[in-house]
């Protein structure tokens, strides 16, 4: 089966169930909802992702690795999930 959502940087078999499951089902989808609220979609349907996620979330949307992500992006998408 062809998943484009496996296809981006980040995302492998289990976060792309775990996105489909939300509604998010590909590319389109991860960019119009962003890494933030696909992450709290995901957390909401009960699934224990880490924070670990949301970062693979963001370094997929930008097509880097979640771990070069620089600590102040991190920082900055930990403080947007705190707000809501």
């Amino acid at each position: 089966m062809n998943d484009e959502l496996q296809e981006l940087k980040n995302l492998g078999k289990t976060s792309a169930q775990w996105l489909h499951a939300v509604g998010i089902h590909n590319a389109n989808d991860l960019r119009r909802l962003g890494a933030v609220s696909a992450y709290q979609a995901v957390r909401a349907r009960g699934f224990r992702a880490s924070k670990v996620l949301l970062y693979a979330i963001e370094g997929a949307l930008l097509g880097v690795h979640w771990n070069d992500l620089p600590p102040g992006h991190k920082a900055q998408l930990n403080d947007r999930l705190d707000q809501t």
